[in-house]
């Protein structure tokens, strides 16, 4: 007989979660974080069943993996390299089977295994629709990179490919392609991989602080392109109140990407890709593009009302980015 979390009830649901965190650690109502002399870093994020996950395309385990990892990607996009802790916020029907949050559990504690932190707490609730809220928290350390710090003269870097996420959804679901063509099996798997089980720019921010050339501050503007990549430097633009020219030829295309024009739409706004999109000082920039494979100088800041051109001054329209928009 399948267990429920109605056969369970809250207490015993609690008691079956301490098994992935430590002994006591929920034990009262609060979570305790000893940390001298440091700055933290602090995001929460909201997943609400049928809007950020289905269970018609991706299993417990993918959606546990995916929503510590979205988090992850928040604070290394800030400049968080030490991930300290995650608290887990569950709304849940009383027929949700035991095993599905069993395996979400497992799912959360794989990308802790591979990615750092460890969960300290959280809250259950019943309601009609699952919902998952995960508080992420991180150490602050240079470089704070922040939306408001691009300059002109900055470069754009994108630390690698954009589309895939989008790709794989659209595989996953079904939807028609833009086009007829062919998905090479590589690029299949790839894409249905980057939907599913994303991975945040760990590697990138490393090679980013590691690359810093010394005449150079730790200033730097940076975001994740969670929402996509025109939709990241126009966050960019607004907070730093400048323009961004980019360039059509610098932008990456993954191997077997369709060639037809119509599928880079997929590039610019398809988001849930999770690279670095940041803004730094030429020679940093350059040193980030040597050292890391992907990084790819894609364009640079200049002053003016925020907006975003191509580099024959032909305006993006960003009414067209497609952006999920939540009301």
């Amino acid at each position: 007989m399948t267990t429920t979390i109605k056969d369970l009830g809250e207490i015993e649901l609690l008691n079956r979660l301490k098994r992935f965190m430590r002994t006591g650690q929920i034990d009262d109502d609060l979570a305790e974080i000893n940390i001298m002399n440091k700055g933290l870093l602090i995001n929460t994020d909201l997943l609400v069943e049928k809007i950020h996950f289905s269970d018609e395309i991706s299993n417990a385990k993918d959606i546990g993996w995916k929503c510590i990892t979205t988090n992850i990607s928040d604070l290394i996009c800030s400049g968080s390299e030490n991930i300290i802790s995650f608290t887990v916020g569950l709304v849940l029907p009383p027929n949700t089977h035991w095993e599905w949050v069993e395996n979400l559990y497992e799912g959360m504690m794989e990308a802790m295994q591979e990615f750092g932190g460890e969960i300290i707490g959280g809250d259950c609730s019943c309601g009609e629709t699952k919902m998952i809220s995960i508080t992420a928290i991180g150490e602050m350390s240079p470089p704070r990179l922040h939306r408001g710090n691009a300059l002109p003269g900055d470069y754009i870097v994108s630390t690698g490919f954009h589309g895939l996420s989008r790709l794989g959804l659209a595989l996953l679901t079904s939807e028609q392609l833009p086009t007829e063509v062919q998905i090479s099996p590589e690029l299949t798997n790839r894409a249905i991989k980057a939907h599913k089980r994303p991975q945040p720019a760990v590697k990138a921010l490393k090679a980013l602080i590691e690359c810093k050339p010394e005449s150079t501050s730790w200033r730097a503007a940076g975001t994740d392109s969670s929402d996509g990549l025109i939709e990241s430097i126009r966050g960019i633009c607004q907070s730093s109140n400048c323009q961004a020219v980019l360039s059509k030829t610098s932008i990456l295309k993954y191997p077997d990407w369709p060639k037809d024009s119509i599928w880079d739409k997929w590039i610019l706004n398809g988001g849930e890709d999770y690279e670095l999109i940041l803004t730094l000082p030429k020679e940093w920039a350059e040193a980030l593009s040597k050292k890391l494979k992907y990084a790819q100088i894609i364009g640079f800041i200049k002053e003016g009302k925020p907006n975003i051109f191509w580099e024959n001054l032909e305006p993006i329209n960003l009414e067209d980015s497609n952006q999920y928009q939540h009301f």
